[in-house]
């Protein structure tokens, strides 16, 4: 089904390449095509608004332009527009209570409240939506949440840092001393994104 959903997550991140876009014209001047792809992400924020806005639950979810219906999965994709700068404050607000009641667990955000034995869904936790949530709620205040799933990450990190001497590409985020697992190929030894988290955390702590 996947032409049939338009993801939040995507669109944040295409709405961010059309905003680069645009300052990179701007710094060569041109103006035209500068204006051209505001123009673009302004129209893609106001699409993200209106259709992945889910003001029921007060949370943004990906939708199926078949059914014109939500997606049934609650996911971390809902902290990108908070990432992005796209989300009001208000929005923030709820997005960040049910990352708080739902999505928060002793070894930092899952990615999903679906337990269906994928990498993707719980228990695991990745190191990108981790970044994306703390600097997203950041961006609207929300600095206690933020950094409480900083440092319960941070936590778990060094609990398998310990027990096996490596950092590794998930985590298992209900359960910080057991493995994180699903998907087709074994947990994966080291990567950049665990590993560049985890120093960016380390900074963001110390400076506090």
């Amino acid at each position: 089904q996947t032409t049939l959903i338009i993801p939040v997550d995507l669109n944040a991140l295409l709405y961010n390449l059309e905003k680069t876009i645009a300052q990179a014209y701007a710094i060569q001047d041109e103006t035209a095509a500068a204006e051209t792809y505001n123009a673009k992400a302004t129209a893609r924020a106001e699409a993200i608004q209106q259709y992945c806005w889910d003001e029921e639950s007060g949370f943004y979810r990906d939708y199926n332009i078949l059914t014109q219906a939500f997606t049934p999965v609650l996911s971390m994709a809902a902290a990108y527009p908070l990432f992005f700068k796209i989300a009001s404050q208000e929005q923030a607000e709820r997005i960040a209570q049910i990352l708080e009641a739902d999505f928060l667990r002793p070894g930092g955000f899952t990615s999903t409240l679906e337990e269906t034995g994928q990498q993707w869904d719980a228990p695991n936790g990745w190191a990108p939506l981790q970044w994306m949530a703390y600097q997203g709620l950041k961006n609207y205040g929300l600095d206690s949440l933020a950094n409480t799933a900083r440092d319960r990450w941070l936590n778990n990190n060094e609990i398998v840092y310990q027990q096996a001497n490596k950092m590794v590409e998930k985590y298992n985020v209900d359960d910080p001393a057991a493995s994180a697992g699903g998907g087709e190929y074994p947990l994966q030894d080291g990567f950049g994104w665990s590993n560049g988290v985890a120093k960016r955390f380390l900074v963001e702590k110390a400076g506090e």
